[in-house]
């Protein structure tokens, strides 16, 4: 599995950091999946292998500008390009009212179907690639994570095992394949459990929207290998505020719930414009953030960088892979 981030600036852009959007996919895949898209966020695919054309479906986690001003551009380019596969939206349904609104006052016309599905009415998206369910968070509005669970390959043949005992490739291996019981000309009968591989686990992936609470997702990790979820300040910042966060986390309440539940791969993203990239320079740096998470979390711990492309291996282990 691969993630690619588009944008990791919480409100508004900063020169290296554009607000929240997220790309999700399959390493053998041309499909992708959006989570977010905040302003200018078609502008940041120009600088990928990504292509309008192969997005499957657009997740917004809640209504703020941050998070989903961009939406509407990105169909209209997509419809410029001529796409005419249709393209799910799962989202809070005031963002379907947006878009019909600008649709409207723009008198924009797509090439696509939009099948627009409420996350508030429980939609989940379920195609051959991911099956996706949406859980509930705490923020100032109606605000929901998405956890992505891989559709894992039918099981593989024990080719060692078939060559061992001599049975012949070809239409005995294809049958065995689609699990069917196979009668040899001698009599003897294979079942296709003898000769299939054990399934490994799907891997799962949580990327949470805007939350003031990561308790709420103690169920949902309970069989996820990474956490998305954004650290937008460090306590010091909270404390400073009186304790008033606007319903946003900091990386040390992140970083205490992730080491509770044995979460092996946490992403911070989402983080203030105050936090600067360059710790040398005054004010507030980002390595703020990372020292206050690794106080209290043991696991592998990422800060997440606009363009920063992660891969997910079979066993669970998050590797930062070259920029897009």
């Amino acid at each position: 599995m691969e993630l690619i981030f588009l944008g990791t600036s919480a409100g508004a852009p900063t020169k290296s950091r554009n607000v929240s959007a997220l790309a999700i996919k399959k390493a053998d895949s041309k499909a992708w999946y959006l989570i977010d898209c905040g302003e200018g966020t078609q502008h940041q695919l120009l600088h990928t292998s990504l292509a309008l054309g192969h997005l499957r479906a657009v997740f917004i986690t809640h209504i703020h500008g941050d998070h989903c001003y961009g939406l509407v551009g990105l169909l209209a380019t997509a419809s410029m390009a001529g796409r005419r596969a249709p393209l799910d939206i799962i989202a809070p349904v005031a963002i379907q009212h947006l878009i019909e609104q600008i649709q409207s006052f723009t008198e924009l016309h797509l090439s696509f179907e939009v099948r627009f599905h409420s996350v508030e009415q429980g939609a989940d998206f379920n195609d051959r690639d991911f099956q996706v369910k949406s859980v509930p968070l705490s923020h100032r509005v109606p605000s929901f994570a998405y956890q992505f669970e891989e559709k894992v390959q039918q099981q593989k043949l024990d080719i060692a095992k078939l060559k061992a005992e001599g049975i012949p490739q070809g239409e005995i291996w294809g049958q065995l394949q689609q699990q069917r019981r196979v009668t040899l000309s001698d009599g003897l009968i294979l079942t296709a459990a003898d000769y299939l591989l054990s399934p490994r686990a799907p891997r799962t992936v949580i990327i949470a929207g805007d939350n003031d609470s990561p308790d709420v997702l103690k169920t949902a990790a309970n069989k996820a290998q990474v956490l998305v979820h954004e650290a937008t300040y460090t306590r010091a910042a909270e404390e400073k505020a009186g304790g008033n966060l606007y319903g946003h986390s900091t990386a040390e309440r992140v970083a205490l719930f992730a080491e509770q539940v044995a979460l092996a791969n946490v992403i911070l993203t989402h983080f203030s414009p105050r936090y600067r990239h360059n710790p040398s320079q005054n004010g507030l740096s980002i390595e703020e953030i990372r020292q206050e998470a690794q106080q209290y979390y043991q696991g592998r711990l990422f800060l997440a960088e606009d363009f920063a492309h992660y891969h997910l291996n079979t066993e669970g282990v998050l590797s930062l892979k070259s920029p897009e």
